[in-house]
């Protein structure tokens, strides 16, 4: 049944679930099976895969309710045909959860208090809405406890409240009137104007729950957090009260009074509380996914940027007062050599040049790399000043200090500073930032939106599916990656990983993938799961090299002996792999997906999904006094978000494009054109220095077609209103969503 459901919803046949439900109870990862069980599941990919997996974890979690939820009604002894039959029709938790409500344990409430009483009967008698002297009838309720006519009808009111509050058909209409009607509003406690100033966006705000962006929705329950904010969630009363009046009054008699002042009472003390906490954990959850999502995709750019590959690298941490920290690593990113110049203190300017030049032909040196942080540009400057001969690339350094100061870097260099650490991992970013990146915890890499308000345990479990899909998208060489690199590799996990890197120091490097096998714990499961994704180029082996899973190692050597030529000579020989017949080597373990999977592996075995590393350079700008109006200046993207998309353009602040002035077309989200790392040229439509603030556009640079409409440019106070910073002490900052770095 949970099967069915999970088809439908994501449009797929009930067998693809059960196959995928059946491999990942097996140990399989999802980059193993989307891409070595594509027969099994009909081809779907990692992001179905994951779908498959995160449903059938919410329905497993709503079928253990819905047990719990029985047993405990049964246990009571209060449970019905009727009952049962509502439980098993309930579709979604918040049926479920209305079903449960009146037998649920809780407190004792003023209802509860009015039945001791014995006023059940008076509630009773109002909710008939006869035309009664209500006076008469409820002074005969009066006893110890119910001194008085008016609290018997009090008492009475309460019922009827509890009562209105528990009605699943109330409920069900109430929260609809919500879904499309309430409105999140938020004002300033009295008296914290001063210490709020940082969502002053906020004292006075209001804005559709149906329509919120997801950011704002943070940004507001942040304050309402800290204590800053009073916020609601809820629709105009007089139409909720019109609605719970059409329901429970049938007429004009005695009672009915009674009933409006009871439905207006459990409206304001049990519906409308209730009904806010249900739809503002409705709304962090959404907002949660929302920037989990993000985070998601701008990782996954950021792993996958484009590496220099294995060169000779000559990395430069810049400082200005206490120098710059160089360092000389080889092809395998060892550290060579350390030093230290000073270049922006023209008494020493020579012999910071006499330095660079000196280590770079000494250890014969391909690329320099400088991180970007502060005096990043003006290192660059004078670097390219001495006529290197070889390129010279600024590299984004967020996180590197989370690095420097981390176990794994103490592990890797024991005896160097935390600044030497940092130029390591500047180098070995521009060699290959994958490898490096995953020695951070992703959310201090610094591409995120509102990542520190989320739901951290998701977060992590999002991020870690990440870095595992792209480390497994990409391959590793078993011979040269790290535990941490390794610790991703499908079915491998970080003890196996440490095995591995032991042998490897122990044994020498592997020369087959049948060595694996005799790693400590690297079952024939894990062997099954990690092989395809493990490298080792040179292997005695050529398909070692390749993502061709040893599974299919027989299948490739047929295929070889019916054409006649050798593996080795067929690799590459696109005209030879043309002729193969797909259908011809298709069996109840070869299907066509695999067999297709393969070829297209020979023909390019092992590529490097990622593309090339490409020289950049900016604008003669170095800060933002030199920014003007007007300008077209080089850029690159750093950070995605669904309001707009951060430019570095060469100066110590980051500029916005706002999302309408992205494209000449209609785009809902920046990341349907643009990628992080991406070269861009934008216009400069404000500079705010006061403020630190520039505003860009990238579709002012380009011809609009002709018929394109051309809305007025937003200023940089209107993004910011739109983007809902929370953190106004910095906005940039903020907007830039960047709390780790």
């Amino acid at each position: 049944m949970i099967n069915q459901l999970i088809a439908h919803k994501l449009s797929i046949r009930t067998q693809q679930v059960d196959t995928v439900l059946q491999l990942l109870a097996e140990g399989a990862t999802i980059p193993f099976i989307a891409r070595y069980r594509k027969d099994m599941t009909g081809a779907l990919d990692e992001v179905q895969i994951q779908q498959v997996q995160d449903e059938n974890k919410l329905l497993c979690e709503f079928a253990d309710r819905k047990a719990f939820i029985e047993k405990t009604i049964t246990d009571q002894g209060k449970m019905t045909e009727e009952l049962q039959q509502k439980i098993n029709e309930a579709n979604n938790i918040s049926q479920l959860e209305d079903i449960y409500l009146p037998y649920k344990q809780k407190r004792k409430t003023k209802a509860v208090t009015a039945r001791e009483n014995g006023l059940q009967a008076l509630a009773d008698m109002l909710l008939a809405q006869k035309n009664i002297d209500i006076e008469k009838e409820a002074a005969t309720f009066i006893n110890e406890k119910v001194t008085t006519a008016e609290l018997a009808l009090q008492g009475a009111r309460d019922i009827i409240a509890e009562q209105v509050n528990e009605d699943i058909a109330v409920r069900e209409k109430m929260r609809k009137l919500f879904e499309q009607q309430a409105v999140l509003k938020s004002t300033v406690i009295a008296d914290k104007e001063n210490d709020a100033a940082k969502y002053k966006d906020y004292f006075a705000f209001s804005e559709p729950i149906a329509t919120i962006p997801s950011h704002r929705t943070l940004a507001v329950l942040r304050g309402f957090l800290e204590g800053y904010l009073r916020i609601s969630i809820e629709p105009l009363e007089e139409q909720a009260l019109e609605l719970l009046e059409s329901m429970y009054l049938t007429g004009m008699s005695t009672c009915s009074e009674q009933i409006r002042k009871a439905i207006k009472e459990g409206y304001r003390r049990l519906l409308q509380p209730g009904m806010e906490t249900e739809f503002r954990t409705a709304l962090k959850t959404a907002a949660d996914e929302e920037a989990i999502n993000v985070f998601a995709e701008n990782l996954r750019q950021l792993l996958l940027s484009a590496p220099l590959g294995s060169k000779k690298i000559l990395a430069i941490d810049p400082g200005y007062r206490t120098g710059c920290k160089v360092v000389c690593i080889d092809g395998k990113g060892e550290l060579q050599k350390t030093d230290l110049i000073f270049v922006h203190e023209k008494n020493r300017m020579d012999e910071a040049a006499h330095k660079i030049k000196y280590l770079i032909k000494e250890f014969a040196v391909e690329a320099i790399a400088i991180g970007d942080g502060t005096a990043g540009r003006e290192t660059e400057q004078f670097v390219k000043s001495l006529q290197p001969g070889i390129p010279v690339y600024l590299v984004n350094e967020d996180g590197a200090s989370i690095y420097s100061a981390s176990e794994v870097a103490r592990q890797e260099f024991p005896d160097e500073d935390i600044t030497i650490r940092g130029a390591v991992s500047i180098g070995r970013r521009l060699m290959d930032p994958l490898a490096e990146l995953v020695k951070i915890d992703p959310k201090s890499i610094g591409v995120g939106q509102y990542q520190h308000d989320v739901n951290q345990p998701r977060l992590k479990e999002r991020l870690d599916q990440t870095v595992m899909s792209c480390v497994n998208n990409v391959g590793v060489n078993v011979n040269t990656a790290s535990k941490h690199l390794l610790s991703y590799v499908s079915g491998i996990g970080s003890s196996i990983a440490e095995n591995i890197v032991s042998y490897r120091k122990q044994q020498g490097m592997f020369t087959s993938r049948k060595q694996l096998l005799k790693i400590p714990r690297l079952g024939g499961k894990a062997f099954e799961q990690c092989a395809g994704f493990l490298r080792i180029p040179g292997a005695n082996n050529i398909l070692d090299a390749s993502a061709v899973h040893p599974e299919s190692y027989e299948l490739v050597e047929k295929i070889s002996a019916d054409l006649n030529i050798p593996i080795d000579k067929l690799i590459g020989n696109e005209e030879a792999l043309k002729t193969i017949s797909v259908k011809k080597y298709t069996n109840d373990t070869f299907g066509e997906h695999t067999i297709k999977d393969i070829i297209n592996e020979l023909k390019k075995p092992g590529l490097d999904p990622r593309s090339d590393a490409q020289l950049f350079e900016f604008a003669q700008i170095f800060s933002i006094e030199d920014v003007k109006v007007g300008m077209e200046v080089p850029g690159i993207v750093t950070n995605l978000t669904r309001f707009g998309a951060f430019i570095d353009i060469g100066v110590k602040q980051d500029g916005l494009v706002h999302v309408s002035e992205i494209a000449h077309k209609y785009i809902q989200d920046p990341s349907e054109v643009l990628k992080l790392n991406q070269q861009v040229k934008v216009k400069v439509l404000e500079v705010d220095i006061a403020r630190k603030r520039i505003t860009l556009s990238i579709k002012q640079t380009e011809a609009a077609p002709s018929h394109a409409h051309k809305p007025k440019a937003q200023s940089f106070s209107k993004i910011v209103k739109e983007a809902a910073p929370a953190n106004m002490q910095d906005a940039l900052a903020a907007l830039k969503m960047k709390f780790g770095k």
